[in-house]
């Protein structure tokens, strides 16, 4: 179709765990580094989509992709293929640049790619992350979606084990939540009374204060 471009790149989720912490008795996940916080994990899987063209900026800010199982395009945002938007690029690896917005629902990382011969003047993909919203229901990166590369205040998890905790839905239809992230602050110092577990978020301010829910 014209208008599309893609390039090679996989999908993810969420962030990877932090490992080493321990269930203390008063219900606090200590560890991680000294932080006394558990590290979020995702229970998303990393799709791999396979390398198609080439094109100028691709998928770039307010740009839109379709969705499929072996690969991803991009693709007008008025086309019945149109699956998600970009709300970010960035360029590097995730990790080493900016984080995505807090809705992002998921992030696709883009490989980069130089073509052989460049004869429509497209010329190369660079390496680089871009932060996706899905264009209809259901969203994992709103607060107590489930999902999403962000913890964000509003959210819900679990202890999965090891010091860790995965991101769940709040309305119970994955597993079942126990903890909700009531606020997301820069020291632990600043979590109000109450709170149950401290949940490493990352970012700048990287501490979710969390109670357990009934």
């Amino acid at each position: 179709m014209a208008g599309e471009r893609g390039a090679a790149m996989r999908a993810t989720g969420a962030t990877a765990a932090c490992g080493g912490a321990l269930l203390a008795a008063a219900l606090l996940l200590t560890g991680c580094q000294g932080s006394g916080a558990s590290r979020a994990a995702s229970e998303k899987p990393v799709r791999t989509v396979g390398p198609v063209g080439t094109g100028g900026v691709f998928l770039g800010a307010g740009a839109c992709a379709s969705r499929g199982r072996e690969r991803v395009t991009e693709v007008p945002c008025g086309s019945e293929r149109a699956a998600a938007r970009v709300v970010a690029r960035r360029t590097g690896r995730l990790g080493e640049g900016p984080a995505c917005p807090a809705r992002t629902d998921f992030v696709l990382h883009i490989s980069q790619a130089r073509p052989a011969a460049d004869e429509d003047g497209d010329g190369e993909v660079a390496r680089g992350y871009a932060c996706m919203r899905n264009l209809e229901p259901p969203h994992p990166g709103d607060p107590g979606g489930g999902g999403g590369p962000r913890t964000v205040a509003g959210d819900c998890v679990y202890g999965s084990g090891r010091g860790e905790v995965r991101e769940t839905a709040c309305d119970g239809s994955g597993r079942r939540p126990e903890y909700r992230v009531k606020a997301v602050v820069r020291t632990r110092a600043a979590c109000a009374p109450g709170t149950d577990l401290y949940v490493a978020v990352g970012g700048a301010r990287p501490v979710g204060c969390a109670v357990r829910l009934a």
